[in-house]
């Protein structure tokens, strides 16, 4: 392994680390502020209740409350997965990306969503997804590509969830985090440099031989003189030609025709 696989093998790592560390570390925000909901009152001010005016404060507090510990539980696995995961392929573009889901699924859910209170994470689970999906399908390099299908194996029913379904589940929190990080899957794309590209024994053998005889540089097209020409055409000389008979047109009489 070269000096630039090396760094770039201990850069995912600490990547990993990071992404992990803050991913479990806003799981266990989240459920210490559901667990402790009973000590801080109600709490439905906090909610997001679309078309109202004191509901915009559930733009920006909204993802932290939860209806149940199967709610917390159920968007605390899908942030332990795919946070760390989108932290490590993309650290600089889920840095930009994060604020973004936050803030546009929650003004999607205001504009969009029915007169309720609407509340829980499932807006940036969601975001995550389809930022990891479609940044796979944008850039189309392997480690993109790896992360979106690691993500669709395991959360790819979130493509069904964005469309009403079940009484009682924001379905529009859903759909407004799934159109927020398609969008900053397009304009955060090109955030992240690619991986080096791994090169095979041959490859390198290959560079080598160009190297060494000076011709790896710059690839020219010959004339069309200097093209050797591989098979041409002689003229037979002992050709033979088979005479083929005109064919007889058949009698105006009742007579069969007369064969040659």
């Amino acid at each position: 392994m070269d000096a630039e696989h090396q760094r770039h093998a201990a850069a995912v790592r600490r990547n990993f680390r990071r992404a992990l560390l803050a991913s479990m570390a806003f799981v266990v925000a989240l459920g210490a502020l559901h667990f402790a909901g009973p000590w801080l009152g109600d709490t439905r001010a906090f909610a997001l209740v679309p078309l109202s005016v004191p509901g915009l404060v559930g733009i920006l507090t909204a993802p932290l409350l939860h209806g149940s510990a199967g709610h917390w539980l159920a968007n605390a696995s899908a942030l332990l997965i795919l946070g760390p995961l989108v932290g490590t392929v993309y650290p600089r573009a889920s840095q930009r990306a994060l604020p973004v889901i936050w803030l546009l699924s929650g003004l999607g859910t205001w504009l969009i969503g029915r007169p309720s209170f609407h509340i829980g994470a499932s807006g940036l689970t969601h975001g995550l997804m389809f930022l990891l999906l479609f940044l796979g399908l944008f850039r189309r390099d392997r480690a993109s590509v790896a992360a979106a299908l690691i993500a669709f194996f395991f959360y790819g029913g979130m493509l069904l969830t964005v469309l009403p379904r079940e009484p009682g589940v924001s379905w529009e929190y859903h759909l407004s985090g799934a159109l927020a990080g398609v969008l900053a899957a397009w304009w955060w794309r090109r955030a992240d440099p690619e991986p080096p590209r791994k090169r095979y024994s041959w490859e390198e053998e290959e560079a080598e031989d160009a190297d060494a005889s000076g011709d790896g540089a710059e690839l020219e097209m010959p004339r069309p003189g200097e093209v050797p020409v591989l098979w041409q055409r002689t003229p037979a000389r002992d050709a033979v030609v088979l005479p083929f008979r005109p064919r007889q047109a058949p009698p105006d009489r009742g007579e069969p025709p007369t064969l040659p």
